[in-house]
């Protein structure tokens, strides 16, 4: 295993021990608001103050870029990117779903990924070149081709009320046709499903870099696609992302690139 990998693995482990320690009282959280529907909870800083000692510890020439703090050493050329407890909704009503995401960047390029699943003790890993890993078993994504009896994660674009009826129309065009589709509030897990095949694709508007950027190199290193909306690789700027096996990714496109004009970024 890779050092900086083993280092991000036990960063997220500790993180996930300070979040279950808590899960029984989330009562009485401190709970702030960010923004319309986006909250942070104590829980949420004292679990990314875990993360960033361990891994600045480690590396202490490393920068961070995480949900609660921000940039620290935002020139270096490694960055940590960490969501250290996504799905806090989840968490402040005691819906079992989610998790801590840490991954590490190079320059432009995603080189480590850990997302850990603290209810359920699920530890996803990816190193560049080395594979996709669930609890230290190998991981592809699934063979589903066609959206016919498809299973789908996605999330709404509850910060951005202005995308909701493009996203509406987008997932009217795909739904219709799926075995399901699920929000289950956490897009780091379901960009790990999709990782796993317990996910067939995911699509989402509007999302941030630590949301995605574990998911992203867990889901290529099992041999999925990821994009933008236009087929690009500008996911981590535009925050719009779409994943799938190749087949199911071009399916996905098809149905999500009649509606691309209509979403403000």
């Amino acid at each position: 295993m890779h050092p900086m990998l083993n280092i991000a693995i036990r960063a997220a482990r500790q993180a996930g021990e300070i979040i279950i320690r808590s899960a029984d009282s989330v009562d009485t959280l401190k709970i702030t608001t960010k923004s319309q529907n986006d909250f942070a909870t104590d829980i949420d800083k004292r679990a990314e103050d875990e993360i960033i000692r361990i891994l600045l510890t480690a590396y202490p020439d490393h920068g961070i870029l995480a949900e609660e703090s921000g940039y620290t050493n935002e020139g270096a050329e490694y960055m940590w990117i960490i969501d250290p407890l996504d799905g806090t909704t989840n968490y402040m009503h005691g819906f079992p779903h989610y998790a801590v995401s840490i991954a590490l960047k190079k320059g432009d390029s995603i080189e480590q990924a850990v997302i850990y699943d603290p209810v359920r003790q699920d530890l996803f890993t990816a190193s560049r070149g080395k594979g996709a890993m669930l609890n230290n078993r190998r991981i592809r994504v699934c063979r589903q081709r066609k959206l016919e009896g498809a299973f789908l994660g996605t999330g709404f674009p509850f910060k951005n009320s202005n995308n909701i009826e493009p996203y509406l129309d987008i997932f009217r065009d795909i739904f219709t046709t799926t075995s399901g589709v699920r929000r289950a509030g956490a897009a780091s897990l379901d960009l790990a499903y999709v990782a796993a095949g317990k996910l067939d694709g995911f699509f989402e508007i509007g999302l941030k870099p630590w949301d995605m950027a574990a998911g992203i190199l867990l889901i290529q290193e099992a041999g999925g696609v990821v994009s933008d909306f236009s087929n690009n690789d500008r996911y981590l700027d535009s925050g719009n992302i779409v994943c799938a096996n190749p087949s199911m990714h071009r399916v996905l496109l098809d149905k999500i690139t009649p509606h691309v004009n209509k979403i403000i970024d």
